[in-house]
């Protein structure tokens, strides 16, 4: 793991083959700790997933220019709408000249073709992305765990599955990746704080998310994890629809 930023703590990490974890911990008074997670995918066409909030953009910035020149970025993708995953968008785009964003349908229609300075890669379910040697591809989730607009995105050559605010943990000390539980304390830290809407169609589109047989998930909040993904994610289903 590598520290880019000694004062905030911001570190890059590499969970998968070309695949770096972006993290900054947070101290929240009151709260305990927390942490933002970004990923840069490297290929000819790179992809970042998650922008962070704008007020981190210069943290971020910092950090992908430790992997590759900003400029190089050619994709800027995201969950869903909501400042910490498209928050620094226009920052991004700006700092990219060739990159363009990348939502799926729902997000491009009702906000980011009139949020974003440039128009989006719109993405339907199940459509493929060419990043050069490697193919990410869209899952539509609505509301999983939140916004009509919500997806995902799973990279196929690794296996990786970025996943949102999916297995969020809280803390801001924890390791870059890991193969112990996070399913305890994501349930944990959503008793506290339930930041799913519980769409009568959880189990469905979890499913849905398992057919991506991931082995590597890429956590917004937290540890990123690795082992049998889709295992996990059926148990996340059972958990949810009890």
């Amino acid at each position: 793991m590598a520290v880019t930023n000694h004062q905030s703590g911001t570190n890059v990490h590499e969970v998968a083959d070309g695949i770096y974890r972006i993290n900054t911990p947070l101290v929240i008074p009151g709260a305990g700790g927390f942490s933002f997670n970004q990923y840069l995918i490297v290929d000819d066409e790179p992809l970042l997933f998650h922008t962070g909030p704008r007020k981190l953009f210069p943290l971020v910035r910092e950090a992908v220019a430790s992997i590759l020149p900003v400029e190089r970025l050619r994709y800027i993708a995201f969950s869903h709408v909501e400042a910490d995953e498209c928050g620094s968008l226009n920052e991004w785009l700006a700092a990219a000249p060739q990159s363009v964003p990348v939502c799926g349908a729902i997000a491009a229609m009702v906000s980011i073709e009139d949020l974003a300075d440039r128009s989006p890669r719109a993405l339907a379910d199940g459509e493929r992305l060419s990043l050069g040697s490697r193919v990410v591809r869209w899952y539509d989730a609505p509301h999983l765990p939140h916004a009509w607009e919500c997806g995902f995105l799973a990279e196929e050559r690794t296996g990786t599955l970025f996943c949102g605010d999916l297995f969020t943990q809280g803390g801001c000390d924890l390791p870059p990746i890991t193969e112990s539980d996070i399913l305890g304390p994501s349930e944990a830290f959503r008793q506290e704080m339930d930041y799913f809407s519980h769409t009568n169609n959880t189990r469905a589109l979890l499913e849905h998310l398992a057919s991506a047989k991931p082995t590597t998930l890429a956590c917004m909040h937290g540890s990123a994890w690795k082992g049998d993904g889709a295992a996990l994610l059926r148990a996340l289903a059972e958990s949810l629809t009890q």
